[in-house]
């Protein structure tokens, strides 16, 4: 409407291609498809397909390693990950900007009989992990609720049938913005074991509402947060590794609060007005 845009703050690809001399990005990703899961996308493509993409794959890589270069005042990455990828991928250094939780009214209520899982049912995430960590004796008395939707959801819940986890898992569906914070609340500690995470929330989300987080050392993001024993668990990749930790939280309330405590301390500085005033160019 005619009124002078002072700053552009823009998050993922392609918005960083936007022109103007105040745009800060502070990106969360870039189309991951043709940078760190390129292999995991080539495989389902077609032979043609696999030419047109190729194709695709290098106009892409030229035009981020170009606007970041010269469209970008000041370029965040939203954690080391992120970081690292631009490095490597892209050619560009980047300072850290961790985001704070998103706003919604986090609490501890208590630390509950049950382990949380939150997150899309699609394979980064391995929601199938968890399950598999459930069917291992370590974790036979282990309780858990998965909250989420996503293309896995048949799949996940034949695995638990077939794994005879029986009540011990509940598959939550979507969950409204109250039942979520209300979970955080209530659970023991969290689950968040995805596979090279660019930062996720359900980190900042659990520690801000004092919840210790079990998560994977091929995790990406959550490991910039979660150290083993202080504010969580960090376990290999496997269902053996991780039913040890998640025995360990649902055993012991005491060590979930201390690490939940712990936890929250390291969370406290994460705030929306630090951030934004790092954002804002003045």
């Amino acid at each position: 409407d005619g009124v002078k845009v002072d700053q552009v703050i823009t998050l993922r690809f392609p918005s960083y291609a936007v022109r103007h001399p105040r745009q800060v990005c502070w990106l969360n990703h870039t189309m991951r498809e043709y940078y760190d899961l390129w292999d995991e996308f080539r495989a389902r493509l077609s032979p043609q397909g696999r030419v047109k993409e190729r194709v695709r794959r290098a106009l892409i890589h030229a035009a981020d390693r170009h606007f970041l270069r010269h469209n970008v005042y000041k370029l965040f990455a939203q954690s080391a990950e992120v970081q690292q990828r631009l490095e490597a991928w892209n050619g560009v250094e980047s300072e850290v900007l961790h985001p704070p939780a998103p706003p919604r009214p986090y609490r501890c209520d208590e630390y509950g009989d049950y382990l949380f899982f939150a997150s899309r049912l699609v394979p980064l995430k391995r929601a199938d992990l968890v399950l598999r960590a459930m069917g291992e004796p370590a974790a036979a008395a282990v309780r858990c609720v998965i909250g989420g939707e996503g293309p896995e959801r048949d799949a996940l819940e034949r695995l638990a049938a077939e794994l005879r986890l029986g009540d011990r898992v509940r598959f939550a569906g979507r969950l409204s913005e109250d039942a979520l914070v209300e979970h955080y609340a209530r659970c023991r500690a969290v689950l968040f074991v995805p596979r090279r995470e660019d930062y996720g929330f359900v980190t900042a989300e659990a520690f801000a509402s004092r919840k210790a987080v079990i998560t994977c050392a091929d995790s990406g993001g959550p490991l910039e947060f979660v150290s083993d024993d202080r504010t969580g668990f960090v376990t290999a990749p496997e269902p053996a590794a991780l039913a040890v930790a998640m025995a360990r939280l649902a055993a012991d309330k005491a060590l979930a609060e201390r690490l939940g405590g712990e936890a929250a301390r390291i969370a406290a500085p994460l705030t929306w007005p630090n951030t934004i005033a790092r954002l804002v160019v003045v």
